[in-house]
């Protein structure tokens, strides 16, 4: 599998709208819209490592914010070794990234996030 330290200029512009519309739903209230536009982001950013400990500090942040120990405790050593191993290229493929599904376990990526990988030139 490749990996990159930063992330492609192609899959900014859709990295950066999960994270607009993560913004602008938790804005709105609307909490769990919110939570799977960082999950998405986590998906499109987790190669990467400043991509992926980003999200991951913004999933520690909502978790302060919705009052969830378990979340809280559950980004804590996502965000301390997300980017690591982003940087070596052990990334579970497809993971969402919250404290709801196991840090390590790669899950299928859903066909919209495929056709957005597949637009960047990210085909492995």
């Amino acid at each position: 599998m490749k990996f990159y330290t930063s992330i492609p200029q192609k899959l900014v512009p859709f990295y950066q709208t999960e994270l607009k519309k993560y913004q602008a739903e938790y804005s709105a209230g609307k909490l769990a819209k919110a939570w799977n536009h960082l999950e998405r982001a986590h998906i499109i950013g987790q190669r990467y490592p400043y991509a992926h400990s980003y999200v991951h500090w913004k999933m520690l942040q909502f978790g302060i914010k919705i009052k969830s120990t378990k979340e809280i405790l559950g980004q804590i050593p996502r965000l301390v070794f997300g980017g690591v191993k982003s940087f070596v290229g052990k990334i579970p493929v497809g993971n969402p990234g919250g404290a709801n599904v196991p840090p390590l376990q790669p899950f299928p990526i859903e066909k919209e996030l495929q056709d957005i990988f597949r637009k960047a030139g990210i085909t492995d």
